[in-house]
């Protein structure tokens, strides 16, 4: 047993309760190796921001769990070693069992979420409790889900979406003791969150994605005042990492994200987490491409992952400093 303490990792409890009252959400940043380590860890300093280091189940069985601890901790030492020690979360992404949150917060996890969003009601209830019960007994906190988004992520693959039910928030939270929730409000998984005849254009000819539904996040608030709420499948998709992906031999038709003024306008309400990830795989994908192109004789890694974690970097800022406003908050 490893307590994240001791990788100088902290949960996220005392930042929702900040990011709530100062109307910023922190950044929930997926990551499977260094380059992206490197890249969160630089931005989050540069602009003196909180962040939540995400790993998938699928990150995890990539790059190994006890690489991804060790990194974690790289990655408080590393900030420190750069002049600004922000606070960091290592959080599980959509774990899908009680085994293995349990194992996640064995290896030195501050943070995990059980998603049963899937399962009946009654059977979600049970299994995120349980999750809570063993959690709790170490200070980790524990992130629920209800209603379930659509779209690919990792391991995550759901062809429909249900949004999440008010009427059944206060309920959960009670039952469950999560100490905060995901809920679905129009947003889902991957870089094709909308097909295009779910779209309209606007007047510059780009595909405009239906807007969210603010009237049910309003609903889950009058429920659950001040409770931390978190949004799942944030990504805005940048129109111009998908032109030169397709420019450079990718094939990537009508991907469409969450416009960002909308996801700013979250941020601004009880949402304190919103997840990127498929932007920062979008980024990373574009720079890589572009090397390739440019440099068909090229084999050294460090001249084409250098140039992807760069432009990870200067997009994460640009989400932390005009999105999420978490900017100077630690």
């Amino acid at each position: 047993m490893v307590s994240y303490k001791e990788l100088g990792l902290v949960n996220s409890r005392e930042l929702f309760k900040k990011a709530i009252a100062g109307k910023y959400a922190i950044p929930a940043f997926n990551f499977n190796n260094m380059e992206q380590m490197q890249a969160i860890v630089q931005a989050c300093v540069e602009t003196k921001s909180p962040v939540i280091l995400q790993v998938s189940s699928g990150a995890r069985k990539y790059a190994n769990q006890t690489l991804l601890r060790y990194m974690a901790q790289g990655a408080t030492e590393y900030a420190k070693e750069l002049g600004c020690e922000v606070p960091i979360v290592l959080h599980l992404d959509h774990g899908d069992s009680f085994e293995l949150c349990k194992s996640c917060i064995e290896y030195g996890f501050s943070s995990v979420m059980i998603d049963g969003s899937a399962l009946p009601y009654d059977q979600n209830v049970e299994l995120a409790a349980k999750v809570v019960d063993y959690a709790h007994k170490y200070d980790v906190t524990v992130e629920g889900e209800l209603g379930v988004l659509a779209g690919i992520e990792d391991e995550v693959s759901h062809e429909t979406h249900s949004y999440t039910r008010p009427e059944e928030v206060e309920d959960f939270v009670k039952k469950t003791g999560v100490d905060s929730l995901a809920i679905s409000i129009g947003t889902s998984h991957g870089a094709f969150k909308f097909k295009p005849e779910q779209c309209t254009r606007n007047a510059e000819g780009k595909l405009v994605p239906p807007p969210l539904r603010f009237d049910i996040l309003q609903e889950v608030e009058k429920r659950i005042p001040g409770f931390p709420i978190v949004l799942h499948g944030a990504s805005s998709v940048p129109q111009q990492y998908v032109d030169i992906i397709n420019e450079y031999g990718g094939k990537l038709e009508a991907a469409v994200g969450i416009p960002e003024e909308q996801l700013r306008k979250a941020a601004e309400s009880a949402v304190c987490k919103i997840n990127i990830d498929s932007d920062g795989r979008l980024a990373m994908t574009a720079a890589v491409r572009e090397v390739f192109a440019k440099k068909p004789a090229e084999f050294d890694p460090r001249k084409y992952l250098g140039p992807a974690r760069d432009e990870l970097k200067k997009l994460y800022m640009h989400k932390i400093n005009n999105v999420l406003g978490s900017a100077g908050r630690i």
